[in-house]
């Protein structure tokens, strides 16, 4: 179903006729009576309009409700999946927040960590720089908090990073 199908069912239900129809296909009740009381295109178009938003849909006995039609438009209106792990603080590989809780800010710290330095590698502080510019805005505040949580080791002078 499309994200956006819950339109399509505001839509067709908006209209007083329409809405009466459908309660009668609902309910198992014959429409013939109350669509013989609107005019013929009128009449066509609720039920265009009904099946159309999925909320009926036409079987050899006529139009019947289609029972999960609501459940599935919420369902496609929640959008994309919930993330989960690091991927919830990431957008497109980059940091879009630190996490306030400590395991899922070292779990953020660690993850990113092997991305940006293999363990053994030794580089210039320019080099670390030019490799955290990649994954965060905030370069300096990354670089310290990996230094901080023990991931990253730097000389006395803060001129060269390795692994910790």
């Amino acid at each position: 179903m499309h994200q956006n199908a819950w339109r399509a069912i505001l839509a067709a239900l908006a209209d007083d006729r329409a809405r009466e129809i459908y309660a009668r296909i609902v309910l198992a009740q014959s429409i013939d009576e109350a669509l013989a009381t609107i005019p013929p295109k009128k009449a066509q178009r609720i039920t265009e309009s009904l099946t159309a938003a999925g909320l009926v849909s036409a079987t050899a006995e006529g139009l019947v409700a289609v029972p999960d039609v609501f459940a599935r438009a919420l369902a496609s209106a929640s959008g994309p999946a919930r993330r989960e792990g690091v991927d919830r603080f990431l957008e497109d590989g980059r940091v879009v927040g630190m996490p306030a809780r400590a395991t899922d800010r070292q779990a953020l710290l660690e993850h990113l960590a092997t991305r940006v330095l293999a363990p053994g590698d030794t580089v210039s502080e320019a080099e670390i720089n030019a490799r955290l510019a990649g994954v965060t805005d905030d370069v300096a505040g990354l670089r310290r908090a990996f230094v901080d949580h023990g991931l990253l080791v730097r000389t006395a002078d803060g001129s060269v990073y390795s692994r910790a």
